[in-house]
């Protein structure tokens, strides 16, 4: 099963919220989808499942466009809540599921079942409303995974969430594309899109400008880090040819290179300022690339 996106284009009047864009996600993989806030993110997701309907190109799913009748392959996670706030969590997710398919009963063991992953069951009768920000997220993911999709789409996934959910909510993702499924999500963490994604995407104005394997963007990035940890003052060496960025801290500075053959020369200069504890190369992190292609105001 591939989730096939081909030349689409979405305008709203005169504006064009996405250009041209075109990926391909196979079964099984998670797929990074990055851009600032209005880059165009979540029109895309929109048009995947059929809310907003493509000027030009086309999307399909396994071959065949997203409909009513393939909505029990999909899942949803909406960036906004999307939850009736007066409902009690149980009559809510059980609404749900049954409006992808699910039978009650096997619906019934599903809620049961995330509710106590998510270390959540005492909520089971609770409104949502009644729920914190970071627990009613917790049961709109619940809501997009409890039916089982091969397709899921995940918009901001971790917001709002604390350190410990966020963990609990990666352990789920991994789980669903272990067993298959297909995973598109959008984040404003690059961490953790850096951590989970085998394949990306960076659009910027509705523009593709970043798209391939984690690996092959680095590589093609060329940019470096270089980590020094010293004792010793190192801002003489922000004047070393092809140091593009430093950032100094307590215990040093990283400094962003042209290419590899820099660290030498970094290497050199600051055992002239003194004795060094730590020298490394590193490469550019997906911080790194998106503030270079879209613009330190963005990031």
């Amino acid at each position: 099963m591939v989730l096939q996106i081909e030349q689409v284009t979405k305008r709203f009047g005169d504006f064009t919220a996405v250009d041209q864009l075109s990926l391909s996600v196979e079964q099984g993989t998670m797929y990074g989808f990055l851009g600032a806030n209005g880059a165009g993110k979540t029109t895309t997701f929109r048009m995947i499942l059929g809310l907003l309907n493509a000027n030009e190109g086309r999307i399909s799913w396994n071959g065949k466009s997203i409909s009513y009748a393939t909505s029990p392959e999909i899942g949803y996670l909406p960036e906004e809540r999307g939850l009736y706030p007066k409902m009690k969590v149980d009559e809510q997710l059980l609404f749900l599921g049954e409006l992808r398919g699910m039978r009650k009963a096997d619906a019934k063991k599903a809620i049961q079942y995330w509710l106590d992953r998510f270390e959540v069951p005492h909520y089971v009768n609770k409104k949502v409303e009644e729920l914190s920000k970071g627990n009613q997220q917790k049961i709109q993911v619940i809501a997009a995974l409890m039916h089982d999709p091969k397709l899921i789409i995940l918009d901001e996934p971790f917001s709002g969430l604390d350190p410990v959910n966020v963990e609990m909510l990666k352990r789920a993702i991994i789980d669903s594309r272990n067993n298959g499924a297909t995973i598109l999500f959008s984040s404003h963490r690059m961490d953790h899109v850096e951590e989970l994604c085998e394949q990306l995407s960076i659009i910027h104005r509705g523009k593709q400008i970043v798209s391939g394997s984690l690996r092959d963007v680095k590589r093609s990035f060329g940019r470096q880090n270089v980590r020094i940890r010293s004792d010793y003052d190192l801002t003489a060496l922000d004047q070393v040819q092809g140091v593009l960025n430093v950032n100094h801290s307590i215990e040093g500075a990283v400094f962003q290179i042209e290419d590899e053959a820099v660290a030498a020369e970094l290497l050199t200069a600051a055992l002239q300022a003194g004795p060094i504890r730590h020298f490394e190369i590193e490469e550019p992190s997906l911080q790194d690339i998106f503030i270079a292609k879209v613009g330190k105001e963005h990031a």
